[in-house]
């Protein structure tokens, strides 16, 4: 199905709301600034108690009637949804949008809406096939079994850095699912967001809506007594608040809250494919990813081999507008770049060395451009160490062994992913085994599949996205005793056999 994106202006507020675009309720707005180039991508509302309002109503509306829709209808849907993502020929525009509301390389920006489809017909698939499960009974006569059923209408509040993908994850699982759902955008990433709502307009109306919004916007659909789930990612401080509103209203969640996440290269490592991996899984989207790899161990037999060549490799990475040829953007705010400047000014305060990078493009463009950095002679106790940087820094501690690099990996308060390259099989599931994280990738960084788990263990949140644990995140079950062979059970009250008593209570 064309999708015709016409009725959509960056320069005008809008909602998506109803199927169609329509015009806020609330009256103030912000502007969406280009990091790369500081010029004015358009204007978003900030939604407010009204706007609320009305998406939870018309999302419950929708609700009741999706929730009775068979599975295999929804699926039917959720494909054409997908073949709707898969076949538009204005997938090139959204993607330019990305680009310019926040500074991300064009080709990831492509690549990033070229996954976006199988995510909904995984879903689609999985709830068609696992509604539930059938007991075996405890009672002859008694056929008892558990089934799933929607929460209701579920909230998306969603990061900058992936905006469509991350969307995608919970949406589809949730739609799968029976809900309804408002997604509420990442500030720096509203038009974008906004501009791909359109792909669902293949799915009934009222069942997707999208309210762009600050925190307070996110507060009150939380709060909404419409709303019954959340999925939220993005920083620890904000995950913690978004938990604490949910636990006041035992409301279900899932929070993704970021990390710092480890990187350990063994004496066993393949030099060359380590180096390359960890320019990709350290620099992507300069940064950027909640799986960036920032806190690396690498054991001393083969250090300096290995610096020497992940550093040759980052210089020949290319910084600059993301609409142009280069593969690192800018970072999305001043403020993010401020951050990244500190902790690496901090750390070679502390003894730090700067292999590479470590500092503003001197003749760059206007905006936020940090030059992806090495630091080597980092100590655990450093704040870039103990910090998520999300910035494009590779921080290197020399460790002694495999032993000594997964003990002080694991000495976080974060556990969302962690990495390793080497080619010992005992050090590979010794890593497997022992690191204190929600994913572990060996020899291939940063990879994700529909169909596991993507989750954090310590701070970096609770409940899954993806697989079928993702699935869940968004349907409760319910048990359900059906007695197909009506009798009166000699338990029941009033008691008829005194037997039941110690002989000298019945007495």
């Amino acid at each position: 199905m064309p999708v015709n994106f016409s009725c959509f202006t960056p320069l005008r507020p809008q909602v998506y709301l109803q199927g169609a675009y329509a015009a806020p309720l609330a009256e103030l707005h912000k502007e969406s600034i280009n990091p790369a180039t500081l010029s004015v991508v358009g204007r978003f509302p900030v939604c407010a108690a009204a706007d609320v309002q009305r998406a939870v109503n018309a999302a419950n509306l929708a609700q009741r009637q999706w929730r009775q829709t068979d599975t295999q209808s929804r699926a039917a849907l959720l494909h054409a949804l997908a073949d709707t993502i898969e076949h538009s020929p204005s997938r090139g525009e959204v993607a330019q949008l990305i680009c310019r509301e926040m500074g991300k390389p064009y080709p990831d920006a492509v690549g990033e809406l070229a996954i976006c489809a199988s995510v909904f017909r995984y879903f689609a698939e999985m709830a068609r096939d696992d509604g539930g499960k059938v007991a075996g009974t405890n009672l002859s006569g008694s056929f008892q079994h558990m089934r799933y059923e929607p929460y209701g209408v579920s909230v998306h509040i969603l990061p900058f850095n992936y905006p469509i993908l991350l969307l995608c994850w919970t949406v589809a699982a949730s739609l799968a699912a029976g809900n309804a759902c408002i997604v509420k955008p990442a500030e720096a990433t509203s038009l974008c967001t906004l501009r791909f709502m359109e792909y669902f307009g293949v799915l009934p109306p009222g069942l997707l809506a999208c309210l762009p919004g600050d925190a307070s916007t996110a507060q009150l659909l939380i709060q909404s007594s419409g709303t019954h789930a959340v999925a939220f990612t993005g920083s620890v401080a904000a995950a913690r608040a978004v938990g604490v509103a949910c636990a006041e209203r035992m409301k279900p969640c899932v929070l993704e809250a970021g990390g710092s996440d480890p990187m350990i290269i063994s004496r066993h490592a393949p030099l060359e494919v380590a180096a390359a991996g960890c320019v990709n899984s350290a620099f992507l989207l300069s940064g950027q990813v909640c799986t960036s790899s920032e806190r690396f161990f690498v054991v001393d037999e083969i250090h300096d081999a290995f610096v020497a060549e992940f550093a040759r490799r980052t210089r020949q990475l290319r910084v600059g507008d993301g609409m142009r040829v280069a593969e690192i953007g800018p970072l999305v705010s001043e403020a993010a770049r401020d951050k990244v400047a500190r902790l690496v000014r901090e750390a070679v305060e502390q003894g730090a060395q700067v292999v590479c990078g470590g500092r503003i493009p001197p003749e760059g463009p206007p905006g936020w451009f940090y030059e992806p950095t090495i630091l080597t002679g980092v100590t655990p106790d450093m704040a870039i160490m103990r910090e998520e940087c999300f910035g494009p820094v590779a921080a290197i501690c020399r460790v002694p062994d495999f032993e000594a690099a997964l003990r002080m990996a694991n000495d976080s308060e974060f556990g969302l992913g962690a990495s390793v390259f080497t080619t010992d099989l005992a050090e590979a599931m010794d890593a497997a085994d022992r690191l204190e994280s929600g994913m572990v990738w060996i020899n291939n960084p940063l990879i994700d599949n529909d169909a596991l788990p993507f989750s954090g263990a310590k701070m970096s949140g609770l409940g899954c996205e993806l697989g079928r644990q993702g699935l869940d995140a968004f349907r409760r079950p319910k048990m359900v005793i059906l007695d197909h062979r009506p009798r009166i059970h000699d338990w029941w009250l009033p008691r008829r056999d005194d037997a039941f008593y110690p002989a000298q209570v019945a007495n």
